[in-house]
């Protein structure tokens, strides 16, 4: 029953225990009801009353109205301790590389720099956080590739907090969405490229589409983080398979090495090819030019002819055609002999077994040596040897002499 209801005896009693009867209060309307605040100088009285009774009895009215007055100003002074401590605990210092978020009564209110700052204590709450420092984030794990293979890929990933405001409430937890995020976008990378992709030259492709897609990913939850880099660490096979995916590397880098080889050898002997034919090129050019030039000196040797062929027409004629047959049997195995005349042919036995063809002075000089006056037979030496003269028997002398040293050089 509340304590100013009706019906409680007449006895109305207020909450610090004192009743408000008839004539009972000397400041109270006569023959009615004290209906106004309490005073706080009779609440502290009457505390210290209580106070007093608790600790030893009754006392006299001196040591009554001392305690009230020394009860009030204790009260005060408790009063105003703790206002003081409420303001120095309002107190607060935010680090240079940190930003602090200020929440009032649960809600968002405002951001705070640097420095010495104060807040109303259980009415403001201060949050501090560095958007200054370069945070890592690692993910790894083993994935399925595109051809069905199994993977372990580890990943780094390092971002910044940008705005402190979106960092710790529009999402509710920001570090563990954006790993969450990195593992998705990651998945997702490694399951449309094949293994051999991943473990050779693929790496930087399957980092920058990485980054792009987790960019792609986060955007929308404006988490206040910015991405700087994302770190593509090492791709492995899983143990159970890693001695045959050894030989498959080491082979590949076998086939590496004989390419490098090939290319050095190629890069060897293109060189020389393009020396040789450029070579076969200016040789052909030379030609070219000594053939025009050849032509040329045929073409004036035939027109200082012409003149004396219009003089001479057969013996022009002749002489040309001694002169070709000379410089083309001069050239051949074959040795015409002609029965009309009367000289003797002695042949380079010596060179003919060699196989090697007589030189045009060699001809020469055995045109001249070897044609020989013919030795008469017996019947014509008996007929003519009582007309012969001493000269001719001479000159049958010097003839058979130089046959027999002709014939001798030949031997040795």
């Amino acid at each position: 029953m509340a304590w100013n209801q009706p019906g409680n005896n007449g006895h109305d009693r207020d909450p610090w225990g004192s009743s408000n009867n008839q004539g009972g209060n000397s400041g109270g309307n006569k023959g009615g009801r004290n209906q106004g605040p309490p005073d706080l100088d009779d609440i502290f009285r009457k505390l210290s009353k209580k106070l007093s009774g608790l600790g030893g009895g009754k006392k006299g009215g001196e040591d009554n109205n001392r305690s009230t007055g020394n009860g009030g100003r204790l009260v005060g002074i408790v009063v105003v301790g703790a206002v003081i401590i409420w303001a120095a605990s309002g107190f607060y210092t935010i680090k240079e590389a940190e930003r602090g978020v200020v929440t009032r009564f649960g809600k968002f209110s405002h951001i705070v720099g640097p420095g010495l700052n104060w807040k109303p204590t259980f009415i403001d709450h201060v949050r501090a956080v560095n958007v200054e420092a370069v945070r890592e984030l690692a993910a790894s794990g083993l994935m399925l590739t595109s051809d069905e293979n199994v993977v372990r890929v580890e990943m780094n990933v390092q971002y910044r907090v940008t705005n402190p405001e979106e960092y710790l409430y529009s999402v509710v937890n920001a570090d563990d969405s954006l790993r969450q995020a990195t593992d998705s976008a990651l998945r997702g990378v490694i399951g449309r490229s094949t293994m051999d992709r991943i473990l050779t030259e693929g790496r930087t492709v399957i980092r920058s589409e990485t980054q792009r897609e987790l960019e792609d990913t986060i955007r929308p939850y404006h988490m206040g983080i910015t991405l700087l880099d994302v770190n593509f660490q090492t791709a492995r096979p899983p143990e159970e398979v890693k001695a045959a995916f050894d030989d498959a590397i080491a082979a590949r880098e076998n086939r590496e090495q004989y390419v490098r080889e090939a290319e050095a050898y190629a890069n060897e002997v293109q060189p020389r090819a393009n020396g040789q034919a450029q070579r076969i090129l200016e040789e052909a050019r030379a030609y070219k030019t000594r053939t025009i030039l050849e032509a040329q000196g045929e073409v004036a040797r035939f027109a200082e002819l012409l003149p004396e062929y219009k003089a001479a027409p057969d013996i022009t004629r002749e002489r040309l055609y001694i002169d070709t047959m000379e410089d083309v049997l001069s050239h051949t195995h074959k040795i015409l002999v002609s029965d009309k005349g009367n000289n003797l042919m002695v042949l380079p036995l010596d060179q003919l077994m060699r196989g090697q063809h007589p030189t045009k002075a060699d001809s020469q000089n055995s045109s001249n040596l070897t044609r020989l006056p013919p030795l008469a037979d017996s019947n014509a030496r008996s007929s003519s040897g009582k007309s012969s003269s001493p000269d001719n028997i001479m000159d049958q002398r010097r003839a058979n002499a130089l046959r027999n040293d002709t014939q001798r050089e030949g031997g040795e």
